[in-house]
């Protein structure tokens, strides 16, 4: 999920007088913090609860191993023995990095034990069929502020708060 410091959310009111405008913020041309932060998530359907990794640059496969090896091992110390991924068609989760990484993660699980994954395919261009759609729509809405530009650090606390889960150490590439 891409979370942007600047794009404003599609959002409707209602007001008395006079139409209520968002300006769209506008990043610093010499500016080193990111324009959009990138994070990994798994919505759990036994706790509702959220899973959030934030990421250093994009989303590529070698950090998708990463994130799925952390988030078998959470859910594993925690006695579960099988995780459902439901997955879009994203370059990094159909890449041969990670279908080959899936292969030998379930091989080494179905010999030593732990948390064995199951990926759930999404047709193309079907969010609503993928239950943490509306979570991160309803999240940006919550986060966004319409009359300045939020820094990286505050992002990623805004997130973990709406989510009620822990700020941890970016994934790494």
């Amino acid at each position: 999920m891409w979370w942007s410091r600047y794009a404003q959310p599609h959002l409707q009111t209602w007001t008395d007088d006079k139409p209520l405008r968002l300006i769209q913020n506008e990043p610093d041309k010499h500016a080193a913090a990111p324009k959009a932060v990138a994070c990994y998530g798994v919505l759990r359907m036994d706790t509702q609860g959220m899973l959030l990794r934030f990421v250093d640059g994009r989303p590529v496969s070698a950090v998708t191993t990463q994130f799925l090896q952390w988030v078998t091992d959470r859910v594993a110390a925690e006695g579960k023995t099988a995780l459902l991924l439901v997955w879009d068609n994203a370059s990094w989760h159909i890449s041969h990095a990670v279908q080959a990484w899936l292969k030998a993660h379930n091989r080494r699980i179905k010999q030593a034990g732990g948390c064995r994954l199951v990926v759930c395919r999404l047709p193309s261009k079907s969010p609503w069929l993928n239950r943490i759609e509306p979570k991160g729509v309803h999240g940006k809405r919550a986060i966004a502020e319409p009359d300045r530009k939020l820094q990286v650090d505050e992002l990623k606390h805004r997130i973990c708060a709406y989510y009620d889960c822990e700020l941890l150490e970016p994934i790494a590439k």
